[in-house]
């Protein structure tokens, strides 16, 4: 496990509103990195993604608590936890392939794929009724200033 230089964590309510805080708070916390504008909106889109899922997915019946966990380590690497208390998922295999949703038509089923493709890694663990830990991984590129 790579040491940890830098974290917060952050607790909400799995209001829908709570996803755009969701998604300042990760750009704010990457600031640090000095990602590039594309960087910046990857992590973006991957966290709205996933705590959209939880949001929608794990308590789609009451408001249930979402944690943020974000973590800089050795290496310029950002990693970014979203986790739910809620229903989990059944089958973790079939819920990453693309389309596949349980949120009815209105929803993609593209939210792990997404994630998956604007991070460099992605692992989900869930259990029925225990609910879902996403843990997304980005190595930020340093960069080497501009000479005066």
């Amino acid at each position: 496990m790579k040491r940890t230089e830098n974290y917060v964590k952050i607790e909400f309510l799995s209001r829908s509103s709570n996803e755009g805080f969701a998604r300042v708070a990760a750009a704010g916390f990457a600031a640090q990195l000095d990602p590039t504008l594309d960087e910046l909106g990857d992590i973006k889109t991957a966290v709205s993604e996933a705590v959209t899922n939880a949001i929608v997915h794990g308590y789609p019946d009451a408001l249930g608590k979402v944690m943020l966990k974000m973590r800089v380590t050795e290496g310029n690497t950002l990693e970014l936890t979203v986790r739910d208390w809620g229903r989990g998922i059944e089958n973790i295999e079939q819920a990453r392939q693309p389309l596949y949703t349980t949120g009815g038509a209105e929803r993609s089923g593209m939210g792990f794929t997404i994630m998956e493709s604007f991070m460099d890694r992605l692992s989900v663990k869930s259990a029925p009724g225990k609910g879902t830990t996403v843990v997304m991984r980005k190595r930020i590129a340093t960069r080497i200033p501009a000479v005066r």
